[in-house]
């Protein structure tokens, strides 16, 4: 999920004092201690596309339950070591942003990572908690770069100084996965799934007690599994199909009125379409909307069948897109799978899931638990229940 990022960091010329690590400084101002990044690269994060599956396929396979993405921090290290190699000899470290932000606030010197974070990298073996360290030196990864790694709730360090409120010498957590503690917000049953439709889209559903992965990652699969807490793995569909869908059809229309000399506000679209879906049920109109294509499939973009004359109204056509979105949901971690692993009720969040009535009778009518929406699901609420818990 978004803990994919990379931010490399260089190291000061050597006999500068280093009062803050190596690639950011505090400075005094007027409302008191302020951060300055230094040394450190552009932010690459989970959407990034430059590897593609030929150049995936290149690399060596991992000894780790997840499958190699595009996005993923170990990913993008080899893809600048093949095809831009002098990029990384001016840096000493890696980690993902909030890695950064932890170690700025401690004065860490090299970047710790939880566990949940480093699986999303790639190269990472879940199971004795280290990252594939053999494998990496073999093909010449540089291996110095990776950050340590510590279990989801431990302490990274304290606040060398007061900042923003927070006293100096506060306990500052590890940083976690943005996407556990979005779960931990609001998951609260084991019976329970979490179904979060933003611009992408994610099922969820937390896995019995004493789970473990596959030892060797499935690429064919749709359903991940990622260190959650206290040894437990989550299963989870993440779609790159969510939101993001409708918003890419809303836009097309526009550019469609536009062409033909007429102006309307996307925002108007989207009510009317919405709207005009509300009042066409029976559809035989069938939409594939992948159109940013699925990591486990990622040559497979969207498609419509069944196209009939009495299904070409912007309201079938939308109705259609959004149960496709719903069912290609569905269709990654199906309803049999759900009924295995206990599930009886799901909890539905997200911005397109909030403002779309469509998408929610889809999910009602496609799934058969009841469904709650509204529930708060908020990775920062998450993350400070985490260490709350941990007290």
């Amino acid at each position: 999920m978004h803990s994919s990022t990379l931010l490399l960091s260089q190291p000061k010329p050597k006999g500068l004092p280093e009062p803050a690590g190596d690639s950011c400084k505090w400075t005094e101002c007027h409302t008191g201690p302020t951060f300055e990044p230094e040394e450190v690269s552009h932010l690459i994060t989970w959407q990034d596309g430059r590897c593609s599956p030929t150049f995936l396929s290149s690399l060596p396979l991992p000894q780790s339950h997840i499958s190699l993405a595009t996005g993923f921090g170990c990913a993008t290290v080899y893809w600048y070591l093949k095809k831009s190699p002098d990029f990384l000899k001016s840096y000493d470290a890696a980690g993902t942003i909030h890695d950064y932000v932890v170690a700025m606030l401690c004065d860490l010197k090299k970047p710790l990572m939880s566990i949940q974070n480093a699986a999303s990298w790639g190269y990472f073996d879940s199971r004795n908690k280290s990252w594939n360290t053999d494998i990496l030196k073999k093909s010449g990864f540089p291996v110095h770069l990776l950050p340590e790694v510590g279990d989801p709730d431990s302490i990274a360090g304290r606040t060398i100084c007061a900042w923003h409120g927070i006293p100096k010498g506060a306990k500052v957590g590890i940083a976690l996965g943005d996407f556990q503690c979005s779960v931990y917000s609001c998951l609260t049953e084991r019976t329970d799934a979490v179904l979060n439709i933003s611009t992408s889209a994610q099922l969820t559903v937390s896995m019995p007690p004493g789970f473990q992965p596959p030892e060797t990652p499935d690429p064919s699969s749709a359903v991940t599994y990622f260190p959650y807490f206290n040894g437990d793995y989550l299963a989870v569909a993440a779609s790159l199909n969510g939101g993001n869908v409708l918003a890419t059809f809303v836009d097309m229309v526009a550019r469609w009125t536009e062409e033909l000399g007429l102006q309307v506000q996307e925002s108007a679209i989207y009510t009317k379409i919405i709207k005009a879906a509300l009042a066409q049920n029976d559809i035989k109109l069938s939409v594939h909307p992948t159109v940013f294509g699925e990591r486990h499939i990622p040559e497979q973009l969207a498609s419509v069948t069944n196209i009939a004359v009495s299904d070409l109204s912007l309201g079938h056509v939308t109705r259609a897109l959004c149960r496709g979105i719903i069912e290609n949901l569905c269709s990654m971690l199906p309803v049999q799978r759900l009924l295995e692993t206990g599930v009886r009720r799901i909890l539905g969040s997200g911005s397109a899931l909030a403002r779309n009535e469509v998408l929610r009778q889809e999910v009602e009518r496609i799934f058969p638990f009841s469904v709650v929406y509204g529930k708060d699901v908020d990775a920062a609420v998450g993350a400070a229940m985490v260490m709350f818990h941990k007290k």
